[in-house]
């Protein structure tokens, strides 16, 4: 027979009240018999009914995430650091996976928010319009990671992509390569790998080079968008020098691709990625990237959408996490 409240009101020797006010964290209970009433939830293995709870606090104390790819070797980071936050304040935690299809992100926020989570952390491939006025209508506190809300309405974390893509290119620049390729997403939508395009362009205007379009490959993340980029490139017959890939996944497709055609990397072309995914310290060549803080933009995130739900003010709606980049051995 299942433990209930009166079980553990009775071992703690208060009332079935005091118990309520203690699991809803309720501060007009003192320490002492605080510890009695947790002590004996801990000795009875007592747990609430968080839909009856639910309905007195109108708060689940559950958090969902939701990502565009969950075979991404730099989302499961991210949400890695929200979840050990949610732990330290009591928080569960529901994730989706959209496979960068915005019905299928439409239909999980109104999942959400029928599973009545306290708040929602919200990656996607982009931020469109729809999806900003479904969240709005459906009244739910976000927090988005990577991508950036361009109105201002929604708090962010992120890192400054388009300064990381500039300083990327930028990296290649100053290592005398001219002809630098870019792989990455559409560059039709508002989102992190857009903003790294941007950076590239800006870079190689900088440096008085041309955009070349027949080196630019602009489709989806996957490593096999890699190798068929190179396929792409070598039938244009441009010479390439360099590719910057908006992720470390294009970034192996890519070195994969040329290594189809007996082209080595670094010797005769150099190759950069983006995120710092760890099987680009053990892939060869090892891997340099722009390396995202992923855990800390998964915790940060997770501490804003909590302080929200708290009714406190945050020091920084938009806040900017740093990003370096890490020489290994795929840029000559």
């Amino acid at each position: 027979m299942a433990t209930s409240i009166k079980d553990v009101a009775r071992e703690a020797g208060v009332s079935i009240a005091t118990v309520s006010r203690v699991l809803n964290d309720i501060d007009v209970v003192n320490e002492d018999t605080k510890k009695k009433v947790l002590d004996a939830i801990k000795k009875l293995g007592y747990r609430p009914n968080i839909v009856a709870r639910s309905l007195k606090t109108q708060r689940t104390k559950t958090i969902g995430i939701l990502i565009p790819d969950i075979s991404s070797q730099f989302y499961p980071e991210i949400v890695r650091g929200a979840e050990d936050v949610s732990n330290i304040y009591d928080y569960n935690i529901i994730l989706g996976n959209s496979d960068f299809d915005i019905q299928k992100e439409k239909e999980y926020l109104r999942v959400l928010k029928e599973k009545m989570v306290d708040g929602v952390i919200y990656m996607s491939s982009s931020l469109q319009e729809e999806i900003l006025d479904l969240i709005n209508e459906l009244d739910i506190t976000t927090v988005l990671v990577e991508t950036e809300d361009k109105n201002g309405k929604l708090p962010s974390v992120t890192i400054d992509n388009v300064k990381a893509g500039y300083e990327g290119t930028r990296y290649l620049l100053d290592k005398g390569f001219k002809n630098i390729a870019f792989v990455g997403a559409k560059k039709d939508g508002k989102n992190a790998w857009n903003d790294r395009y941007i950076g590239y362009e800006k870079a190689l205007k900088e440096a008085n080079l041309e955009i070349d379009k027949e080196l630019l490959y602009l489709s989806n993340l996957k490593a096999k968008n890699g190798v068929t980029a190179v396929e792409s490139f070598i039938e244009s017959g441009k010479k390439i020098d360099a590719v910057v890939c908006a992720t470390d996944e294009l970034a192996m497709g890519v070195i994969n691709g040329f290594r189809n055609h007996n082209i080595s990397v670094p010797d005769e072309v150099s190759v950069l990625g983006f995120n710092n995914n760890y099987v680009g310290e053990i892939f060869y060549p090892k891997l340099t990237t722009v390396a995202q803080p992923s855990y800390d933009m998964g915790s940060v995130a997770m501490r804003m959408l909590i302080k929200l739900l708290n009714k406190q003010e945050l020091e920084e709606a938009n806040f900017i996490l740093p990003h370096t980049i890490i020489d290994r051995e795929s840029v000559k």
